[in-house]
């Protein structure tokens, strides 16, 4: 199984759009500033919180899904 997850920011209320198949360990990496410090969840100090997922079959409808959520329409 795969997740879209979107995660919310508690400090400064932005957004990520993202999809994995270990959700719990994928929010703990968003989670430790020390796990890749380039990325832009490491960038901006947490903490993220999740606000939303949805649970899919494959990966492609998966990555379909966060393609859509990430374009203008899926944002609105």
């Amino acid at each position: 199984m795969y997740f879209v997850y979107v995660l919310r920011n508690k400090r400064t209320k932005s957004a990520y759009v993202g999809h994995t198949s270990d959700l719990e360990r994928r929010i703990t990496q968003h989670n430790t500033s020390d796990f890749n410090p380039n990325r832009y969840t490491s960038r901006i100090r947490g903490p993220w919180e999740l606000i939303h997922k949805q649970e899919y079959v494959s990966r492609a409808e998966a990555m379909k899904r966060e393609k859509f959520l990430k374009s203008g329409q899926g944002r609105a």
